[in-house]
């Protein structure tokens, strides 16, 4: 999401690594300094001055195992923290002409991709804005693109959707399980009338569970309820209370965002969140409410998979988990998705501001040629940016990293390439101690802190580039 390719930073051999005597003294990170859940973020995108060829782009790259993912830019109402590329209702015939719009990208895509080698798609997602804005017929079409455009079989691999509690309608579920939905994805963030009040998400507890029943009714294999800790007023028992209203449903999956609050959204404007609280004590009651969800499910039986997200056992695998969603062969459709090769991350212009959001949707519906890229990321191959995303995916999810793995790509262990970084990851108790050395993996602390160990990771190009990135 951003302007100008960042000159690839050069990968440095292991002994170039040196950590400096002042690593471990460093003071302790906030832990939330931002949620990491693809690197680079879009914020150190840059628009491509040679603009290249989509086919050039793809050529030589694996094709027999790809995700592809289609976005939604539209929302009947945006959450206060929402800072996702979104607009606030579609006047007109704009979800036609959005819809058209993504008809010919997805046709100018797979020409790109050829015929050359086998080409096949192992998992799909609608995401957004709310995907399921789109009436039923709408979303008819939206599963026809993917299928007769792009050559996905929707009903043959995890098919991922985003939904809200006023578009979870039984009409449009009935779609999306009739062409291989498998997993419902409802933000609720809280089932307490008041904190979603405080949020700015105008809902209330009889709507939402009204749309979770409509999901349990449409026999959808996995529901995914997203709720978040630290709203204004959130008590450990008003958080108590969304858990178990969410646990009464006994979804799959489970999510537990800590709040944000980011530049240009609604609570951003209005100065926080509303709280007096101080930053410290801001951060200390998200770490305390943390904590007390994520042993409230475990004790009721999920595993952790993620500092946010938590599974009930016996659950169908949906395909890559959280931070490890984002890899290499990603084909991403409309104005606010992502596409990744190994050698190149790319979309479109990114914005936060409702403004700017509106100029850019237009301006993507209106775009008859979609066969070059036109925004992204150069990447490294196997050099110091691949290594970091590597460590990234890997690290933050619970099970960890097999060193092995890391070593049989890269020819290095992790150690050898970020000895500063493991070594202050170590001294803050955020390394698991009791495993061997062949794998890397963080302890319950470290988990708890992944919005701080994330960024820590980040190269000082990237770092540069997303700090020169003008919000708009």
């Amino acid at each position: 999401m951003t302007d100008q390719p960042i000159p690839p930073h050069p990968h440095r051999p292991p002994h170039q690594h040196q950590r400096q005597p002042s690593d471990r003294h460093r003071p302790r990170p906030r832990p939330y300094e931002s949620y990491v859940y693809a690197y680079p973020h879009k914020t150190a995108y840059r628009e491509l001055p040679d603009r290249p060829a989509l086919a050039d782009e793809w050529a030589g790259e694996r094709k027999d195992a790809l995700s592809l993912y289609l976005h939604i830019p539209f929302c009947e109402v945006r959450c206060g923290f929402c800072n996702l590329f979104t607009r606030i209702g579609a006047p007109g015939d704009l979800t036609t002409r959005y819809l058209d719009a993504l008809d010919r990208q997805a046709v100018a895509v797979r020409d790109a991709l050829g015929d050359s080698e086998p080409l096949r798609f192992a998992a799909a997602a609608f995401g957004g804005g709310t995907p399921t804005f789109l009436d039923a017929g709408e979303l008819e079409r939206l599963c026809d693109i993917a299928e007769k455009r792009t050559g996905a079989d929707l009903r043959a691999v995890p098919l991922s959707v985003e939904t809200s509690p006023s578009t979870a309608t039984a009409d449009r579920l009935a779609v999306l399980a009739d062409r291989g939905a498998t997993r419902l994805s409802i933000g609720v963030q809280s089932f307490v009338d008041a904190e979603a009040k405080a949020a700015v998400r105008p809902q209330r507890r009889a709507e939402v569970e009204a749309a979770l029943g409509l999901i349990r009714d449409a026999r959808i294999p996995v529901l995914n309820i997203d709720l978040i800790y630290g709203i204004d007023g959130q008590t450990e028992r008003s958080w108590r209370h969304s858990l178990d209203a969410a646990l009464a449903w006994r979804p799959e999956e489970l999510y537990l965002y800590p709040l944000y609050v980011r530049p240009l959204t609604g609570l951003g404007r209005t100065g926080g969140d509303g709280s007096e609280e101080s930053d410290d004590a801001w951060d200390e009651r998200r770490l305390r409410l943390y904590r007390q969800g994520r042993d409230h499910l475990l004790a009721e039986g999920y595993e952790q998979v993620s500092m946010r997200m938590f599974r009930r056992p016996g659950a169908p695998a949906q395909g890559p988990d959280d931070h490890a969603c984002q890899t290499d062969g990603m084909i991403g459709l409309g104005c606010g998705a992502r596409s990744y090769t190994s050698r190149l991350h790319y979309s479109f212009d990114y914005a936060v501001e409702m403004r700017e959001i509106r100029t850019l949707i237009d301006t993507y519906t209106e775009t008859k040629d979609f066969s070059r890229a036109l925004v992204g990321h150069r990447m490294d191959g196997d050099g110091d940016e691949a290594r970091r995303r590597h460590l990234l995916q890997s690290l933050l999810q619970a099970q960890g990293m097999e060193t092995a793995d890391y070593r049989a790509r890269f020819g290095s262990g992790p150690a050898d390439d970020f000895p500063a970084e493991l070594a202050r990851f170590e001294a803050y108790g955020w390394l698991d101690a009791s495993t061997g050395p062949g794998l890397l993996r963080l302890s319950p602390e470290g988990l708890a802190h992944s919005d701080a160990l994330g960024p820590a990771l980040f190269s000082p190009a990237v770092r540069a580039a997303m700090a020169a990135y003008t919000l708009k």
